[in-house]
């Protein structure tokens, strides 16, 4: 971890030669890689979302997000390809922009903000579930509480961040583990149960899981290890983005899909019967499989991994909207105010943007929020593929950076099974995704079309370094 730390500088951000401020490097791909793994948040990921996975697929889970991260490794392979082409904190909207054309650009910065804004809430009500042994609060109320603690260590140096988030990522792969060993000690049945596409239905019987449903949930199992992303948004701040953020969004990918499958494999086999698979309540079975205290002791670790993930996704969404208003997206005194800078280097405006109205969503109805953050996710990947099958043209074919093999087979094929896992949703959430969508199109033809030549001028670091 000695690359996360450095020698302070001035806290105040560098400007480029037209004025604009960019974002310090003062971490390392060490540093980098915990914050960005601390993002995908394994076993919150494990607790919160996973569980309604079982309900819906039951022994179809571990199968469904196996395959999910299967095309996580094509996108994975575009977003290191273009991370590394234009490392801008502006992540998926910059490298669209420059590549695929102003207005797809802000398409996507509109798909991505949705997910920024609804992603962090959706786990933090999840963590009233496991601080129970201890308290009961309202998962809304505690949601809040959560995101608000996560907005106000937002605002910290991301030197410190990284250590405190290195401190509770090592504490929720500790959870993940205890509950994969146990599962595995105590299963119920073998491996074959894996691939047997079954749920409980009601009566007691029991039901197939048909290959439309795991395409549907394939929208989540997409977001079940989204974070990797976040090595992206990050390129800014890493002291060398074209070297490591490859490195970072490979690696994250890889130990997060083993720290959140290997579990949900244990759990399906572990499981007492299918019923409890597909109740989906963890606590119960992990205290089922041990006692009390190892029950009490995982909940704790997952409440604090909730808080872990709160913390880094502020960090990563701030940045966002730090990078919209250093590129002019916004009326003139938005931009002013979303892109000035803290003590400690942080955007701070942008951080409470993001954290407070996050706090405010713990009172929406929650699958609401799962199903539009799916179709975000599916629709922002689609729109990264698309860019990066236009990656190699022109000037772009020659700067220095990674090159993802199998190109352009890799953005090919990932377009065509995105389109369709996309058309595959639910219809009313793909209404509320493209209302969204429309009024941002509209707005970019009324406001930002009108004044190209002053506003949405995406930009790269003027220091970017090999």
């Amino acid at each position: 971890m000695t690359d996360t730390l450095r020698p302070a500088e001035p806290a105040s951000a560098a400007e480029t030669g037209d004025g604009r401020r960019q974002l310090k490097r003062s971490i390392g791909v060490v540093g980098g890689t915990l914050l960005t793994l601390s993002c995908v948040t394994p076993a919150s990921t494990l607790f919160v979302v996973v569980p309604d996975l079982f309900g819906t697929l039951g022994t179809a889970t571990a199968l469904t997000i196996a395959i999910g991260s299967l095309l996580c490794i094509a996108v994975a392979f575009c977003y290191a390809e273009l991370g590394t082409l234009i490392p801008s904190a502006g992540g998926e909207y910059a490298m669209v922009s420059t590549l695929a054309g102003r207005l797809a650009g802000w398409l996507v910065f509109v798909l991505s903000l949705l997910v920024v804004v609804i992603v962090p809430p959706v786990i933090a009500m999840g963590t009233a579930d496991y601080i129970a042994p201890l308290v009961h609060v309202d998962p809304a109320l505690t949601g809040a509480g959560v995101m608000l603690l996560a907005t106000l260590a937002g605002l910290l140096d991301l030197r410190a961040n990284a250590w405190i988030t290195g401190v509770f990522l090592v504490l929720e792969v500790i959870a993940a583990a205890v509950v994969a060993v146990l599962g595995f000690s105590h299963a119920h049945r073998g491996a074959g149960s894996l691939v047997s596409m079954q749920v409980a239905g009601a009566h007691g019987s029991t039901d197939p899981v048909t290959a439309g449903l795991v395409v549907s949930g394939l929208a989540i199992a997409l977001f079940v290890t989204q974070g990797f992303s976040t090595a992206v948004y990050l390129s800014e701040e890493l002291e060398h983005p074209r070297r490591d953020v490859a490195r970072t969004v490979l690696a994250t990918l890889a130990i997060s899909t083993v720290i959140i499958l290997v579990p949900v494999a244990a759990i399906t086999m572990g499981a007492t019967d299918l019923k409890e698979l597909t109740g989906g309540d963890l606590s119960a079975m992990v205290t089922a499989w041990s006692n009390t205290a190892v029950g009490t002791f995982v909940s704790l670790c997952v409440a604090l991994a909730i808080v872990n993930a709160g913390i880094v996704m502020v960090i990563q969404n701030s940045r966002v909207l730090f990078a919209s208003a250093r590129d002019k997206a916004w009326p003139a005194p938005v931009n002013s105010l979303l892109s000035r800078l803290g003590r400690f280097g942080s955007p701070w405006v942008a951080t409470l943007t993001v954290g407070v109205p996050g706090a405010l969503l713990c009172f929406v109805d929650l699958d609401t929020l799962y199903g539009v953050t799916g179709v975000s996710v599916t629709a922002m990947y689609l729109l990264v593929a698309i860019a990066a099958l236009l990656g190699r043209r022109d000037g772009h074919r020659h700067t220095p950076a990674w090159r993802m093999p199998l190109w352009p087979a890799v953005p090919v094929l990932l377009i065509a099974v995105l389109g369709y896992v996309l058309v595959q949703q639910d219809p009313a959430y793909l209404l509320w995704t493209g209302g969204i969508t429309a009024v941002a199109t509209l707005y970019w033809a009324l406001y930002l079309r009108p004044r190209r030549d002053t506003h949405w001028l995406v930009s790269l670091p003027e220091d970017t370094r090999t």
